[in-house]
C-alpha cells in the first residue's frame, strides 16, 4: 500500500475519516499551526492521551508493585477516554465523509465517493473508535483508483505530510493493538 521507506505497516480495520483539499495557494501548516486547528474535544484528548502515556511508563517501572495500580489507572483512563470521544463524536465535522480501510503510522487508505487528484494534499481527520483515537493531520494523496468492488467509488491512498509526532506514535501503537486482536481472533476461530 505504502512505499517501502515509509518505516511503519498499516493494519486493515474501519474507521470514519473527514477530508477536504487544502488550497493549493496556501502554505502546508507547521505542527503549531496544525494544532491551533483542532477542535477543544481533540485538542483535550491529545493532552489526556499524552499525560496517560507519561504517567503509565513511570508507574510500569515500579515492578510488580506497580501493577495493580497501572490496571485501576488503565481503567480510570479508559472511561475518561470514552467520555471524550462522545464528546467528539457530537462536534460538527467539516469535509467530505469517507470510509477508512487501513491505517498506520504512515499513511491511510481510504473508500471515497470523489476521486482526488494525486499528490493533492487534504485536510485529514481520521477516528479509530475502538481505540478512543482522534487525528487532524495534512496528508498528500499518493494513489487514487476506481475501488474494484464498487465501481461507484474510490480508493484513495493518503501519506501524512504533516501530522506530530504524538499522533504518528498513537497511530503506531494503535495499530500494533489492532493487529494484535485480529491475531487473537483468527486463533480462536481456528
Amino acid at each position: 500500500m505504502f512505499p517501502e521507506s515509509s518505516g511503519y505497516f498499516s493494519v486493515p480495520h474501519p474507521f470514519d475519516a473527514y477530508i477536504s483539499l487544502w488550497p493549493e495557494d496556501q502554505a502546508l501548516p507547521d505542527e503549531d499551526q496544525l494544532q491551533s486547528m483542532k477542535s477543544k474535544g481533540m485538542q483535550l484528548m491529545s493532552e489526556v492521551k499524552a499525560l496517560e502515556g507519561d504517567c503509565l511508563i513511570h508507574l510500569r517501572q515500579m515492578g510488580d508493585d506497580g501493577r495493580a495500580i497501572v490496571e485501576y489507572l488503565k481503567l480510570q483512563s479508559r472511561k475518561v477516554d470514552l467520555v471524550l470521544q462522545h464528546l467528539l463524536e457530537q462536534e460538527a465535522r467539516d469535509g467530505q465523509h469517507c470510509i477508512g480501510l487501513q491505517f498506520g503510522g504512515s499513511g491511510v487508505r481510504l473508500q471515497s465517493e470523489q476521486a482526488l487528484p494525486r499528490n493533492a494534499q487534504v485536510k485529514l481527520l481520521l477516528f479509530v473508535r475502538e481505540e478512543i483515537l482522534s487525528v487532524l493531520c495534512i496528508a498528500r494523496v499518493s494513489d487514487c483508483r476506481e475501488d474494484p468492488d464498487n465501481p461507484e467509488r474510490y480508493l484513495l491512498d493518503l501519506e501524512y505530510s504533516v501530522i506530530t509526532e504524538a499522533e504518528v506514535e498513537q497511530l503506531v501503537k494503535a495499530s500494533l493493538v489492532v493487529q494484535q486482536k485480529q491475531l487473537k481472533q483468527r486463533k480462536s476461530s481456528r
